[in-house]
């Protein structure tokens, strides 16, 4: 089944109870010991594979704030990997990294070959990717019935299907730019995986502003006393082989003139008031998007599984779904490290502070003390943990836009339907305080108004100026093109 435009339900709008329903199907506990999973009608990523990963992911990658480059090359790679396994059951499509054959059409009939296959594909990547967690991932198969000790690799069964994949796409990828394996630059000993092996060195320190207009690394603390500077995290993304393009310097972006302090003194400081308006005016709404948009599994994997629950996918669908959004993001992330390397430029935190130093402001005063008149800019702080990367190009709105716009393509259609309910007090940020009463996230009609809200939300975060995510959104979108044609080419079977 080449990619095609799928049919909407007919009126389809979007209630509550479905996006409940997306929710509770999508991090709902995998399968116990001797709980049955339908191989042959369920859809395994969903239904196993992404409720077992999100919890490890979060408690071992996100809780560290530096997750975005990484989270995004454990997706993609994952989600090549069911592709790739999947791709022998389809009348038409080739691998990315593996040309398996072609398999019978009685053994697709049902999901059974593709289920099992997806699963040995994933033990393998997440294996590599992520071995602090060989144990669960064994678990997950075990918990199945499937031997996650067989290491077969022929063409002819599911589970050799699935490791042959899942294996070719980790040797194409190991040495992709991004420095898994910890040794880039030489280093034999003492391994540091994902570290940056470019050199990279901040023109400001986390006490001194040397230059206003560059990046400043922030100084983070979870109240214990300790109090870490941050590094530029995974620079080396933006020479990292991407999947639909060669190159990312086909994709410049403007300079960041606003940010240039000794050129713009005005609109610099136009920039940082414009901040610090929205820091004092933040609703419960604002802060809300915010949180969402800055959770990649919530907005991004959220949104690719509610469009596959609501628009009745079958797993093969939703696997070149899936996989179309992951490279759509993932490219887009090239690209945009690519120009945060080569721009460096200043935070709002860095702007505010070196503008207004000791002065009162008006501003957000920080978790649980709403809008205050009497805080100075050195003690100003974003509604969000700023990330440890420079400012310039937004990245959440490079993959926000790149994402809404391969679906675009997928969908044939800009409609998406989706909402978010939130309970009253469930913030991250303000527990028990924020949002007074239940709410709503959206509804967001289309996948326009969905990434719109997305760029806004780092502004509403205090992470990003205006600019960031206007000028990042409109190339992305075009790396979103990129990506809809480079998989629907290997649908077809016509991929290098």
């Amino acid at each position: 089944m080449a990619i095609r435009t799928l049919v909407n339900t007919v009126g389809f709008r979007h209630v509550i109870g479905v996006c409940i329903l997306t929710l509770a199907l999508s991090l709902q506990a995998r399968p116990a010991a001797g709980q049955s999973f339908d191989f042959n009608a369920g859809n395994a990523p969903i239904e196993v594979i992404i409720p077992t990963a999100v919890p490890l992911i979060q408690s071992s990658i996100s809780s560290t704030g530096s997750d975005a480059t990484i989270i995004l090359r454990i997706t993609t790679l994952a989600t090549n990997a069911w592709f790739d396994a999947i791709a022998p059951y389809h009348p038409t499509a080739v691998g990315v990294y593996s040309r398996l054959g072609r398999r019978p059409a009685s053994e697709g009939a049902t999901n059974r070959a593709r289920n099992i296959a997806i699963l040995y594909a994933t033990l393998r990547i997440f294996n590599s990717l992520m071995p602090q967690h060989t144990a669960q991932w064994r678990d997950m198969l075990m918990s199945l019935g499937l031997n996650p000790d067989d290491t077969r690799e022929d063409t002819i069964t599911p589970v050799g299907i699935g490791n042959k994949a899942g294996n070719a796409v980790l040797r194409a990828r190991i040495r992709d730019g991004m420095n898994q394996l910890g040794d880039e630059g030489g280093r034999t000993y003492n391994r540091r995986p994902y570290a940056d092996y470019l050199g990279y060195r901040p023109v400001n320190t986390a006490d001194v502003i040397h230059d206003p207009s560059r990046w400043q690394p922030d100084i983070r603390t979870s109240g214990n006393g300790l109090f870490l500077a941050q590094q530029f995290v995974t620079p080396q993304m933006g020479i990292t082989d991407p999947y639909s393009y060669r190159n990312p310097n086909q994709f410049r972006i403007p300079p960041p003139t606003d940010s240039d302090f000794a050129r713009n003194p005005g609109r610099y400081r136009a920039q940082a008031d414009d901040m610090l308006a929205v820091s004092a005016g933040l609703t419960d709404q604002q802060k809300l998007m915010a949180e969402h948009f800055n959770n990649k599994f919530a907005s991004l994997g959220g949104a690719a599984v509610f469009i596959s629950l609501s628009r009745g996918f079958t797993l093969e669908q939703f696997v070149i779904y899936d996989f179309l959004t992951n490279v759509a993001a993932f490219d887009a992330a090239i690209a945009g490290w690519s120009e945060k390397l080569r721009y460096d430029a200043v935070r709002p935190f860095t702007a505010i502070r070196f503008l207004y130093r000791n002065r009162r402001v008006t501003a957000w005063g920080g978790p649980g003390r709403g809008t205050v008149n009497d805080i100075t800019g050195s003690e100003w702080r974003a509604y969000l943990n700023t990330a440890d990367h420079p400012e310039y190009p937004s990245g959440s709105a490079m993959f926000c836009a790149a994402h809404a716009q391969a679906s675009r393509r997928f969908l044939g259609s800009d409609t998406l339907g989706h909402s978010v309910p939130i309970a009253q007090g469930a913030s991250v940020v303000e527990p028990g305080v924020t949002p007074a009463t239940d709410i709503v996230l959206g509804p967001w009609e289309t996948f326009t108004e969905w990434e719109n809200e997305c760029r806004l939300s780092r502004v509403w975060g205090g992470v990003h100026f205006r600019p960031a995510g206007v000028e990042g959104a409109a190339v992305a979108r075009r790396i979103g093109d990129r990506a809809f044609e480079f998989v629907r080419t290997h649908v077809q079977g016509r991929g290098r």
